[in-house]
């Protein structure tokens, strides 16, 4: 990182923007294109899981292509000044690389939607139909590192 002032290196502030963080983007390679999707989605130990329609562009590259970067952020807030070359952001986010699977066998999908589901809702069990799993995709990122930046705080 090249501001290192700004590097989050406690993993503390790390777990926090995982918890706090409402959307996940999802960064991806089309070919030689880059593709980027806002994503619900859960983290526990390493790993993030992601929940998705069982077909479209993202599965049909990630089939291809399985590597992906992800970012997230939380705290944004627009700092203004009388200047406009001093106008600023506050944020506290993480950018990360790993690689993406597809979860194939019913029980760990269930587990991985709980996870998701206990990100967003104040529920702690959850029933899925077998039906309704297997309409869905699951995806497990095997996060390989993070980098945290902080502005304003």
């Amino acid at each position: 990182m090249r501001r290192s002032d700004k590097e989050i290196e406690d993993p503390e502030i790390i777990q926090k923007i995982f918890l706090k963080a409402d959307v996940c983007r999802i960064g991806l390679i089309d070919g030689t294109k880059p593709y980027v999707v806002p994503m619900n989605f859960g983290y526990k130990e390493n790993t993030l899981y992601l929940h998705s329609a069982s077909q479209g562009r993202k599965i049909k590259i990630l089939k291809q292509n399985n590597n992906i970067c992800f970012q997230m952020d939380i705290k944004t807030e627009l700092v203004v000044s009388e200047s406009p070359c001093n106008w600023g952001m506050k944020y506290l986010s993480l950018i990360g690389q790993g690689k993406a699977y597809l979860i194939s066998n019913i029980s760990e999908k269930k587990d991985a939607l709980n996870v998701i589901m206990r990100k967003y809702s104040p529920e702690t069990s959850f029933e899925y139909s077998d039906d309704a799993v297997n309409k869905v995709a699951v995806i497990k990122v095997n996060i390989d590192n993070i980098t945290g930046k902080k502005s304003g705080y």
